[in-house]
């Protein structure tokens, strides 16, 4: 496991949830000391969803925090900002659009929905190790991505496998 590669997609898997860049690294840091406090995890090959639960628990706990600190009116306003990474196009404009867009299609999706997609498509881990970190079958993970997907190619605009615009 190359542990810096990891700490970028844990932070960029913080950062996700949290919105927040300083929030983000101590979360990502707080994670990487509990879970270099427990190896038993190592050991069995789970390390990778271990990893990933310890930080969504910990972004989980912040929320709660803040939402106790927030007026509701402001909670809401800033969970709707919350939003997955950026896609770089060709020219600058292009990548603003880009980005625009799939933020727009992302907003259609539940906030389980966008960790999922950001954990397989962005992060690369495999549909097993979403399914223990959420608790869920590989069938499912798997099914809820395809869902997922196929809102993201309706609201992009994307045609399906052999369909024709």
């Amino acid at each position: 496991m190359d542990i810096e590669e990891q700490y970028d997609k844990v932070y960029r898997y913080c950062y996700m949830r949290v919105g927040h860049r300083q929030t983000a690294e101590d979360i990502t840091q707080e994670t990487f000391l509990r879970f270099f406090k427990n190896y038993s995890y190592q050991d069995m090959g789970k390390f990778m969803a271990y990893l990933y639960t310890i930080a969504r628990n910990l972004c989980t706990d912040y929320h709660r925090k803040k939402k106790e600190m927030l007026l509701p009116e402001d909670y809401e306003e800033k969970r709707g900002k919350e939003r997955l990474g950026v896609v770089f196009g060709e020219s600058h404009e292009e990548t603003v659009v880009v980005n625009l867009a799939l933020r727009e299609a992302l907003s259609c999706l539940g906030q389980e929905e966008q960790e999922m997609i950001l954990l397989r498509y962005v992060n690369e881990l495999a549909v097993a190790d979403i399914g223990k970190i959420f608790g869920l079958s590989r069938f499912t993970v798997h099914r809820r991505l395809g869902k997922c997907m196929a809102v993201l190619r309706k609201e992009l605009g994307v045609p399906e496998k052999g369909e024709i615009l």
